[in-house]
């Protein structure tokens, strides 16, 4: 039997046991099962739990858009009974069953192998965030980004999953870090993760952007989206590139063609899932050799699957600081 948070049409979640054919069900024979030793409780997981949105599309659900863990069953050619992987994206918690159970079952292509030096806790304190995150700062890298430039690098939403783990990875790279926030209570544990200053986020968020503003800042990863990306945009230093990676601010974005022309500004999306195989797994293995693991435990918590929907709640009114690590056994 499968131990899960399980998600019924417009009810509140449950904690069921299911049967295998339950999880068979979810996707075609020929797969990989995984005993999750964790999963990570994300911002759109907390949508999932609260019944906002449309991201699920059938019931029952068990949600949790990422997991790691040790291969126990496969029929996969790149993976074992006994390998240790990681699974993020693909639908999972949203279109198939995901992380918030004792056992999942998924394609192998969704998954990476787990890197010799990362434990699965730490994996999922990394999560989904800390590969988006990552591959923010190798796309800027791509497009010029260099510890020597001049002017700082500004992390938007840094308070955040993917902006606390970009302000970390920056700063040890040897990045200047400015880090944006809302939140006053948290600009000691952004300086913590090593951001040489915080920018309120009154300074971009208020008043109506120019197409052109004093260039502030070398690069950006940007988690928020919306106005705030426009008025960073007009910030940009000429030949400086911004790596969008969330909508919290809104998919809208009011700016004009002046930034990309009079300064060659680039705007890079940033997907962790579409990304190819290889670039996934380069990820991994850069987040598990320049993420300083103590800052990584210093910013996570861990939870039990009992304590999901009363965190879920504080996740989306903005109550929790760094990582939510979930154990399913719990």
């Amino acid at each position: 039997m499968v131990r899960a948070l399980v998600l019924d049409d417009g009810d509140q979640p449950r904690f069921a046991e299911l049967s295998e054919d339950d999880l068979k069900d979810r996707l075609p024979d020929g797969e990989v099962t995984v005993r999750v030793e964790a999963s990570t409780l994300n911002y759109k997981d907390g949508m999932v739990v609260k019944g906002l949105g449309k991201l699920v599309k059938q019931y029952p659900h068990v949600p949790g858009i990422d997991f790691a863990g040790e291969v126990v069953d496969s029929q996969h050619p790149g993976y074992s009974p006994g390998d240790r992987v990681i699974c993020t994206g693909w639908g999972v918690g949203e279109r198939y069953w995901g992380g918030f159970a004792d056992t999942a079952r998924v394609k192998g292509d969704w998954l990476v192998p787990l890197p010799e030096n990362l434990t699965p806790w730490r994996a999922m304190a990394l999560g989904t965030a800390g590969l988006t995150a990552m591959l923010a700062v190798m796309k800027l890298e791509d497009h010029g980004m260099h510890p020597d430039q001049a002017e700082p690098v500004l992390v938007t939403g840094a308070a955040g999953g993917v902006g606390s783990i970009a302000t970390s990875v920056l700063s040890g790279l040897g990045y200047e870090v400015a880090a944006l926030t809302g939140r006053a209570e948290v600009h000691d544990y952004l300086r913590g993760l090593g951001a040489s200053q915080i920018v309120d986020r009154s300074e971009l968020a208020e008043g109506k952007a120019k197409p052109l503003e004093t260039q502030r800042w070398g690069a950006c990863v940007d988690a928020v989206g919306g106005s705030i990306l426009a008025r960073v945009l007009s910030q940009l230093v000429y030949g400086g590139s911004v790596a969008s990676v969330g909508l919290a601010g809104g998919a809208e974005l009011n700016t004009t063609v002046m930034p990309f022309l009079l300064r060659g500004v680039n705007l890079l999306g940033i997907d962790s899932v579409m990304c190819p195989y290889a670039r996934r797994v380069t990820a991994w293995k850069r987040l598990s050799h320049e993420m300083s693991m103590r800052t990584l435990d210093e910013l996570s918590h861990e939870i039990g699957l009992s304590e999901v929907p009363e965190e879920a709640g504080r996740i989306l009114q903005g109550q929790v600081r760094g990582r939510t690590v979930i154990d399913p056994t719990r």
